[in-house]
């Protein structure tokens, strides 16, 4: 029997718009969806991943590889044929994780890669499912460019999002009222990390930068060195900066499930 119930938010975006007209191909980082769910698994949790259509992400191919696991190529191949192959990946909707009711699920969590940008922190359903966990402060954890979804939860999401990607803060910041994670601190994929995707993977620039878009939608944005560990807790919400945080998200949030289900 399982301590209690996660649904993990994937993405279904495979490509990204960016400054120029240039649409670059991009996913969902691998270790981050896996090494989480693995330790929540291990750790007596079920596992639901759920996407808005159903399908699982598409991985992008930026993380399809054993620098993401520490070097450990056999790390690596278990994450592949676990992601391809577990159960707890195979994907429903989001949808019908609203319908069954989200009284059943105990935590949320959301992985990066740079597909959440296109299309979670803008996805009324999302909103929908933040909005609940943030009511019953049920642990929320983010990662990476999953912090970005947190803007989901507005009441104007796609306006706001819309702002950003036509160069206008001041309607951003409207847009942006009553953002349920307004004063919380919260980490992200920094604005120098982003330039090393940029320059080395996409070849092209974003609209926006992570840590611009959440303060000016409230957030307090707190980050640590580039491409090393940083995870903060703020109440329900967990975030972790980038790709290396995957680990200690992982400890953060069962120990934060823990002690709000009564197992610690």
């Amino acid at each position: 029997m399982s301590k209690g119930k996660v649904v993990v938010i994937g993405s279904n975006a495979t490509r990204i718009e960016t400054r120029g007209g240039y649409w670059g191909a991009t996913g969902q980082y691998l270790n981050e969806t896996v090494v989480p769910v693995m330790a929540l698994i291990d750790a007596g949790y079920e596992v639901v991943l759920a996407t808005a259509n159903g399908a699982p992400p598409t991985i992008d191919k930026a993380s399809d590889a054993p620098a993401h696991f520490g070097g450990d190529v056999h790390a690596y191949e278990h994450a592949k044929v676990f992601y391809a192959t577990d159960p707890s990946m195979q994907g429903r909707t989001l949808r019908s994780i609203l319908d069954e009711g989200l009284d059943n699920y105990d935590g949320v969590f959301i992985p990066g890669g740079q597909a959440p940008i296109v299309d979670l922190m803008q996805d009324q359903e999302v909103g929908e499912i933040l909005r609940h966990f943030h009511e019953h402060q049920k642990p929320t954890a983010m990662l990476c460019h999953g912090p970005i979804s947190s803007t989901a939860a507005m009441p104007y999401a796609r306006e706001f999002r819309a702002a950003l990607i036509a160069g206008d803060p001041e309607k951003a910041r409207e847009w942006a009222g009553d953002w349920q994670y307004a004063g919380y601190r919260m980490t992200v994929f920094q604005k120098s990390e982003e330039k090393v995707i940029e320059d080395k993977i996409l070849h092209a620039k974003l609209y926006f930068d992570m840590p611009y878009a959440l303060e000016l939608a409230g957030a307090i944005v707190d980050t640590g060195p580039d491409f090393e560990p940083y995870v903060i807790e703020d109440r329900e919400l967990i975030t972790g900066q980038n790709p290396r945080s995957d680990h200690p998200i992982a400890k953060a949030l069962i120990a934060a499930l823990d002690r709000k289900l009564g197992h610690a």
